[in-house]
């Protein structure tokens, strides 16, 4: 029997991830993200999606970033009337991030004069077509289809996902976790699968400092007290945002660095940061040992929470050492921009980036030694030092992506891989050790390929 890949976002770009799988009597989507970080991304997201969602019966979601959610609501807007699957986390996730987005997007939206991409109806519609399942779980399809959600170690809820029918199974991993990370556990490795479709975010790199990662970001924390200058990171507000403040947490009680006052400057991260107090079996072992024997792990001394926009230009009149974690990781929106604004001019402070900047966005412009960038219309001189932690990355990387599929099969050689979810140069790079060290049959698809499989 027969099935149809339909890669339809993240294919050649890190964002807007958009499968779908097709057995001629079921058809289900993998993801429904935004296109994120360049000057296009507002004319993709815009567009109409090149399937019908009222044909669509179910949307599968690995986890709640953006560029693998943000278009949900847009989904419903134009007729998707399926069922949702994710995690229980994910959901929850997904919903501050729905509303969260929906503000700026209005905000820009008036300022463009256009419309949004989404309303406040379509998120809840969105919601209540919602189910949640649990890790392993069992949910059976129509046209015998079975689907299981398995731990991608990604962020909180993050999810593979595995459909299996007449003894064919195809995985798709979402996104792939970093090893190890502070607060997830390990990706379980998905086995035996004829088809797997697979991101690449770090396809041809490595994340070197992932053994020193803790000692480089208390490094950059002694020497801001140093030079009584200012640490600006910043970190998407879902899972980086949180790892950060543990290991900040970690080193301060520790006394490893010195006690520092430090503002998480984002009401989105607030909200995210409540939810992974609430969802603790979620978390690694250790983590979890650590909070029962009475650890609040996102609170220590000199920590402040700034909600409304008074308390964040507030940071300004600090003039001590300071940590300043704000969103947009990538610089492309948020309140970093206005620290980034008031901070990069001046020798004194150290611009941390610890996620992946994409093509495009002020993150990435910074982090290739930009001495000059536009932030609202505003031009900004560079003189602070811009440095990166890469060890922070929520992604595998290039070793552990090889790994991960030579694990996997081991004992039976799949029919096709597919590398998606990376830049070009990535995913090709990935696509060709795969084949060469493996010799696996890998293949990057273009965009909007649709591709028959034996399934």
């Amino acid at each position: 029997m027969s099935a149809t890949l339909g890669f339809y976002g993240g294919v050649g770009s890190v964002t807007g991830a958009n499968f779908m799988l097709d057995t001629g009597k079921v058809a289900v989507l993998i993801d429904c993200g935004l296109v994120q970080g360049d000057d296009f991304a507002q004319e993709a997201n815009d567009k109409a999606f090149v399937y019908d969602p009222v044909h669509i019966d179910a949307l599968f979601v690995t986890h709640a970033h953006a560029d693998h959610i943000g278009r949900i609501p847009k989904l419903v807007k134009e007729g998707f009337q399926g069922v949702i699957y994710s995690t229980t986390p994910t959901r929850e996730l997904a919903s501050i991030m729905f509303d969260d987005a929906l503000k700026i997007m209005e905000f820009e939206a008036e300022r463009d004069k256009r419309q949004p991409l989404y309303s406040e109806i379509d998120i809840v519609k969105a919601l209540s077509l919602w189910k949640t399942v649990e890790y392993h779980e069992k949910i059976q399809l129509a046209d015998s289809v079975e689907v299981e959600l398995t731990d991608a170690g990604h962020i909180l809820g993050s999810a593979m996902v595995r459909f299996t029918r007449n003894g064919k199974s195809i995985v798709f991993t979402g996104d792939v976790g970093n090893v190890p990370q502070p607060l997830m556990n390990e990706p379980e490795i998905p086995m035996g699968y004829d088809y797997l479709v697979m991101e690449s975010v770090y396809g041809d790199r490595l994340h070197e400092e992932v053994a020193e990662r803790t000692a480089l970001l208390q490094h950059h924390i002694r020497e801001t007290v140093r030079n009584h200058g200012t640490l600006i990171i910043p970190a998407f507000s879902l899972e980086r945002t949180q790892g950060i403040l543990f290991e900040i947490n970690n080193l301060i009680e520790s006394k490893e660095v010195p006690s520092i006052k430090t503002y998480l400057d984002s009401p989105l991260a607030i909200k995210v940061t409540d939810i992974y107090r609430e969802s603790t079996k979620h978390l690694k072992h250790e983590v979890q040992e650590q909070i029962s024997n009475g650890d609040d792990i996102f609170s220590f001394d000199g920590l402040s929470f700034t909600e409304t926009v008074k308390e964040s230009s507030m940071i300004a009149r600090d003039k001590g050492p300071k940590i300043i974690i704000a969103g947009s990781g990538m610089s492309h929106g948020g309140r970093i921009r206005q620290h980034e604004k008031q901070y990069l001019d001046d020798a004194n402070t150290t611009l941390l980036l610890v996620g992946y900047q994409t093509v495009g966005s002020v993150g990435r412009l910074l982090q290739d030694g930009a001495k000059r960038v536009w932030i609202d219309g505003m031009e900004v001189k560079v003189k602070a030092r811009i440095e990166t932690i890469r060890g922070y990355s929520g992604h595998a990387d290039r070793d552990q992506l090889v790994s991960l599929v030579h694990k996997g099969t081991e004992h039976h050689q799949p029919k096709q891989v597919f590398v998606t979810m990376g830049e070009e140069r990535a995913s090709l790079f990935l696509t060709q050790r795969l084949r060469d060290y493996l010799g696996v049959n890998a293949i990057a698809p273009e965009a909007n390929a649709e591709v028959e499989i034996d399934f």
